[in-house]
């Protein structure tokens, strides 16, 4: 009988416990949007809440709301003199807190007049000078959006204008331009292809190195970017690494298709704001593929691992420093030795040749930020970075497949990296800031052709180079409708002597208080990349001379028009129109279809001698978006862009370059169900994805047949194209919340109608056929998540 009432007693209580609601706390930091300084006495608040949930922030800036019940809410942020904004759709979840940092805008009073032109919080970018084609992201839609394989790049490809019609590499296509004028930027550090098995030549990968899991709201940028954004002509990842949790330890478990990943943060001590936050992840590509999941390899395993951490230590008086560095593995073996030859799965390698890669990168760096007065700060950035790419292929023989030695590449580059800054804001209407970032690059490249009768030595070149930037940026606002940003930035590469001035300008005005036009001008200019500028030639009396070594920068202007509409504060449509002049391209010095516009799109480096600054292209578009926030348990994003990219070579044709897909249409939709009880919740989310094939060569039978190896009609450059791409996703995910956990199941089927998407058309010695290669088919890819 006691056992019994003993029994009962427990089960009541465990029933009481659980029956209460389940609270988490929200909290974070508010700043001034062009100052950064930290504001102190907002007003916060949870709208709807009852009894009120609210508070004020601190003289730091800090604001914190307690026992805030689980699920979606809707932030308010008032503070006399600002812009008050309201921040809808918060995921507040039991396994962790939710620390939400924000920026308030200065309003300007003429007269009596006060007129509010905010915008959602949802379409604002970290950069307040920012005027067109810029687009904040964060966490949940990387995470959210079908497909995306928890990559932000591959999250990116659903904004308008980028192309992503690949699905075995994350390169960004913007507006027809090649991925390698992509910039990536890591909390005010220019950095490496953040990329597994991402080759020095290469802005993407098959796999990120990016952890999800560590990013803070950052910004996506595809035209038009402001001064202290150089050596890019596409467009620019900027990215912000978010702090660990400074009042209590938190932790992470995560097993899905980019790995098993565990996860830490925490405050060093308990009286102290500074923190710690580390994410570590191991390939799991070994029992996806173990189960029959092909993910374009054939029999080769890929094995790779990472590490992301940031430690963020603020002090009263000697400003806020942080610590922060990424660094990762990979190798695989892609043996057409060990290949089923029948086979067409294998996307990476070539059954006639055997390849041996591994990579490594590293990337690590300091910053101290440090507050002068309420209106000025400094930041400096320290950062170095490693990168390493070793590779070794075989040519198989025909008759036999006995392997023979073919081509060896050993490249390492060092890049020393320093950023200092200086903002002042003298009042609500005027902002100034002005930079200088140094990247030393220290290398070592050898790369040796070995094939018998044939050997020589394609690079092989060690030193230092240093490029330079320095710039400076201005922003008044004339009204609380009208904002010009201007901006001018220097760039000098040592090894070529080249130098370029790249003005740069904005101009946003609210027709009232849903709609705004802006206009945007940019002069940018991009290195070529580092290894073809080593590339040796050995002329006919013997001697050896790097022929690419004076090189100039790449020159791209670009023209922006833009229309933005909040239809309703849950719905959004933007229109914008683009025109983009490319100048002083690298093109061969003989009449050829070459140029280095359309480079950047695979593992290859470039290997032509004797480039010369003589091409141009051209790039203009069209592009719409409609998206509706998260609101009444639903949202979609709906993308669509026609464009046309264009270049000349040294023979001076008019041709289509390799990324002049021509069209690209996105839809994105989700829902959100509440499953019993309303800590749980069930996520479906779909998209549906199409866009143009890329251009390709036209491949010469007869020589390829003659000469045993693929030979294309180079006079017919791109004027073929690879059908159009097409593709569907659809992720399902279920979120217990616990009283001391959140549990995240999921499943992304890609690809599930089972299209069969043109990879590429190559020659086939073996077979003596031109056959076609096809990309992933359905993949489902498994997730799940503990946080607690």
């Amino acid at each position: 009988m006691k056992k019994i009432i003993f029994t009962s007693m427990i089960s009541f209580i465990a029933v009481s416990v659980w029956a209460q609601e389940i609270t988490q706390t929200v909290r974070g930091r508010i700043v001034d949007t062009q100052s950064d300084f930290p504001l102190m006495g907002v007003n916060v608040v949870i709208a709807g809440s009852s009894p009120l949930i609210g508070t004020s922030t601190d003289e730091q800036g800090y604001y914190r709301l307690s026992n805030v019940p689980i699920g979606r809410q809707t932030l308010k942020i008032s503070f006399m003199g600002y812009e008050e904004q309201t921040v809808p759709n918060i995921i507040v979840t039991s396994g962790k807190e939710a620390i939400l940092n924000f920026k308030l805008e200065e309003k300007i009073l003429l007269g009596q007049e006060i007129v509010i032109t905010a915008a959602p919080e949802k379409t604002s970018t970290n950069n307040e000078l920012t005027s067109v084609s810029a687009r904040s992201f964060n966490l949940e839609e990387t995470g959210r959006y079908a497909g995306s394989r928890n990559d932000p790049a591959r999250m990116a490809a659903n904004f308008a204008g980028v192309a992503a019609n690949n699905d075995d590499r994350n390169d960004i296509v913007i507006r027809g331009n090649s991925p390698s004028g992509l910039l990536w930027r890591l909390e005010g550090i220019n950095i490496p292809n953040p990329s597994h098995y991402g080759s020095l030549s290469a802005t993407g990968g098959p796999v990120s190195m990016l952890n999800y899991n560590m990013l803070d709201k950052s910004d996506f940028l595809t035209a038009a970017f402001p001064a202290e954004y150089g050596n890019a002509l596409a467009g620019v990842f900027d990215l912000q690494l978010r702090s660990g949790n400074n009042e209590k330890r938190e932790y992470l478990g995560q097993i899905g298709f980019n790995g098993f990943e565990l996860g830490a943060e925490g405050p060093f001590t308990k009286n102290s704001k500074a923190s710690y936050v580390a994410n570590y992840r191991y390939s799991t590509l070994g029992a996806f593929q173990a189960v029959g999941i092909d993910f374009g390899t054939g029999a080769a395993t890929p094995e790779y691992q990472d590490l992301t951490f940031k430690v963020d230590v603020p002090t009263a008086k000697a400003g806020r420093f942080t610590l922060f560095g990424i660094g990762g593995f990979s190798s695989i073996d892609l043996l057409g030795s060990e290949e089923d030859l029948e086979s067409t799965d294998n996307l990476y390698g070539d059954e006639n040749f055997d390849n041996r890669v591994n990579y490594r990168t590293g990337i690590v760096g300091l910053s101290h930020l440090y507050y002068f007065n309420s209106s000025t700060y400094y930041k400096l950035s320290l950062a170095a970075s490693r990168q390493e790419d070793h590779f070794r292929s075989d040519s198989l023989s025909i008759a036999d497949r006995t392997p023979i030695p073919s081509e060896s590449a050993d490249f390492i580059n060092n890049k020393y990296s320093a950023h200092l800054m200086f903002n002042k804001k003298f009042n609500a209407r005027n902002t100034v800031s002005a930079g200088t970032i140094l990247d030393l690059y220290d290398f070592d490249l050898l790369n040796l052709r070995l094939v018998p009768g044939d050997e020589r030595t394609l690079r092989n070149s060690e030193g230092q180079s240093l490029l330079t930037q320095v710039y400076a940026q201005w922003q008044h606002r004339f009204s609380d409708r009208l904002t010009l940003n201007m901006g001018i930035n220097y760039q000098d590469f040592e090894i070529s002597g080249s130098q370029s001035v790249g003005p740069r300008a904005g101009l946003q005005y609210a027709l009232d208080k849903r709609q705004t036009i802006g206009v945007g001008y940019g002069r940018h200019s991009q290195m070529q990349p580092l290894e073809s500028y080593f590339i040796q030639t050995t002329l006919a009396d013997g001697t050896v001379l790097e022929s690419n070594r004076d090189m100039e920068f790449t020159h791209s202007d670009h023209f922006v028009l833009s229309y933005n509409n909040n239809l309703r504060p849950d719905l959004r449509l933007k229109v914008e129109t683009y025109y983009q002049d490319i100048n002083n391209a690298a093109v061969e010095s003989s009449p050829s279809s070459f140029s280095m516009l359309n480079a950047g799109s695979d593992f290859a480096p470039v290997d032509e001698d004797f480039l010369v600054n003589a091409g141009i292209g051209r790039n203009y578009g069209v592009e719409l978006t409609l998206e509706k926030f998260y609101s009444q348990g639903y949202y979609f994003l709906l993308t669509t862009s026609l464009y046309k990219s264009e270049y000349q070579g040294s023979d001076g044709l008019w041709r289509s370059t390799a990324f002049d897909g021509g069209y690209i249409a996105n839809l994105l939709g989700g829902k959100e169900f509440k499953m019993g009880r309303k800590e749980n919740t069930l996520n479906i989310d779909i998209r549906m994805t199409t866009s143009g094939g890329n251009k390709i060569t036209p491949i010469d039978f007869e020589q390829s047949a003659a000469l045993g190896y693929e030979v294309l009609l180079e006079d017919q450059a791109f004027s073929a194209q690879l059908n159009d791409y097409l593709r569907a996703d659809l992720k399902i995910s279920y979120r217990i919340n616990t009283p001391k956990a959140t549990h995240e199941f999921g499943v992304d089927l890609q690809n599930i109608t089972n299209n069969e998407n043109e990879f590429a058309r190559t020659y086939n010695p073996r077979t003596n056929k031109v056959q076609t290669q096809y990309q992933i088919g359905f993949f489902p890819v498994p997730q799940y998540r503990l946080l607690f």
